[in-house]
C-alpha cells in the first residue's frame, strides 16, 4: 500500500497558526513534519497527477463525477452568498448556504431564463449549478475555492464577454434578492443564496490515466477525475484502513474550519486527523503493511499553494531528525 493523504486546511498563514496551536499537540504529525522529505508541489500537481495538462473543467467533471454526461462546453454558476465585511464585500463559503435540492430546483427555474441566450442551466447536486453552453464564451473567472472569503470585486468575470456577464449577474441578484426562497430564509436566519459565481469552464477532457488504483474523496471534481481515468472511487473511510497498490485519500475535514478561520473547529479536526489516519497510517508504515506516506497539505487562503511531506518505512529510524512543532505549518 501506498497511501496519498490530501487535507485541504492543513497549511495555516503563520500569524494565525501561532495562536492556534500553541498548546495542542499532536505527536504523529509532528514526526511526520520531522522526518518526512519535504517539497512544495506546482499548483496543478493534481491535474499533472491524471495526464492533464489544462485547467481543471471543473463543470464538466461534476457533471460525469454525479454519474451524468458532460458533452460540449459547460462552465460551473454556482449560487453563493455574498457577505458584508471590513474590507468590503467578499465571498462567503458556499458550505454555508445547505440548500436542499427543492430550494436549487426553485432558484435554478428563476435564472434559466437570464442565462437561455447562453445555455441551459442544471445542478449536479444543490448548490452546484453548471450551465450547458450553447455558443462560445470568452471569459476570464477564478476559481470559487481560491475565492472565498476574500473581496468579490477583483475576481469578478473578465474577458471579452466579461461585461455583459457582470451585467447578467447583476440582474441575477435582484431576481434572488425577491425570491420567495430567499425571503423564507432569511426569515430563519440562514443565509440567502444573493448571486452567482461563474468558474471552471471547459469541455470534458479526453481518457485520463493515473497511478493510482483506488480514489477516496467526497470532491465532485475528483470525483470526475477518477471516472475519466476508470479509477474505482468510493468515499472515504471513517478511519484509516488497508488497501493494495496506490490509494489517494481527500480529506476535506479542516477545510471549513480553516476557511471561516474557527481555530476551535480546526484543532478538533486536526485531533481527529492524528487520532484516526495518522496515528495507525504510521502504525502501517512501521509494520512493513504500508510501504510509503505522503501527507499532503494545501492552504485554503490566498494564493494556493501545497507541500508533501514523503515517507517511507525508513525515514522513521531518523532519530536525529526531530519531531518538528505544529508551527510548521504555517
Amino acid at each position: 500500500m501506498h497511501l496519498t493523504l490530501i487535507v485541504p486546511g492543513l497549511l495555516l498563514p503563520g500569524e494565525i497558526l501561532t495562536d492556534t496551536v500553541f498548546d495542542l499537540t499532536a505527536p504523529s504529525l509532528s514526526l511526520i513534519l520531522g522526518r518526512g522529505q519535504r517539497n512544495d508541489l506546482p499548483s496543478d500537481w493534481i491535474n499533472r497527477s491524471f495526464g492533464l495538462t489544462s485547467p481543471l473543467p471543473a463543470a464538466a467533471l461534476r457533471k460525469v463525477g454525479a454519474g451524468g454526461t458532460a458533452s460540449g462546453e459547460w462552465i460551473c454558476l454556482d449560487p453563493v452568498h455574498w457577505q458584508v465585511a471590513h474590507t468590503g464585500i467578499s465571498l462567503a463559503d458556499p458550505a454555508r448556504l445547505g440548500l436542499t435540492e427543492e430550494e436549487s430546483a426553485a432558484l435554478i427555474d428563476a435564472m434559466q431564463p437570464l442565462f437561455a441566450g447562453w445555455g441551459e442551466l442544471s445542478a449536479s447536486r444543490p448548490g452546484h449549478w453548471e450551465l450547458h453552453l450553447c455558443r462560445s464564451l470568452l471569459l476570464d473567472t477564478r476559481p470559487l475555492p481560491d475565492c472565498i472569503g476574500f473581496s468579490v470585486d477583483p475576481a469578478l468575470p473578465a474577458g471579452l464577454d466579461g461585461q455583459e456577464w457582470r451585467r447578467l449577474l447583476a440582474e441575477a441578484q435582484t431576481v434572488l434578492h425577491a425570491h420567495p426562497i430567499n425571503r423564507q430564509r432569511e426569515s430563519l436566519g440562514k443565509p440567502v443564496a444573493n448571486s452567482l459565481w461563474p468558474w471552471g469552464q471547459g469541455s470534458l477532457p479526453e481518457k485520463l490515466q493515473t497511478d493510482y488504483a483506488v480514489i477516496w474523496s467526497d470532491d465532485p471534481v475528483i470525483a470526475g477525475l477518477s471516472a475519466q481515468a476508470d479509477t474505482p472511487h468510493l468515499a472515504p473511510p471513517a478511519t484509516f484502513q488497508l488497501a493494495s497498490g496506490e490509494i489517494l485519500c481527500h480529506l476535506d475535514l479542516l477545510a471549513h474550519p480553516a476557511r471561516m478561520h474557527d481555530a476551535l473547529s480546526w484543532r478538533q479536526a486536526l485531533l481527529t486527523l492524528e487520532r484516526d489516519w495518522l496515528t495507525p497510517a504510521l502504525a502501517a508504515l512501521k509494520k512493513g503493511e504500508c510501504q510509503a506516506l505522503r501527507l499532503i497539505g494545501t492552504a485554503v487562503h490566498g494564493t494556493p499553494k501545497s507541500v508533501v511531506y514523503s515517507l517511507v518505512r525508513g525515514n522513521l529510524w531518523r532519530f536525529w531528525r526531530r519531531p518538528l512543532p505544529l508551527t510548521d505549518l504555517a
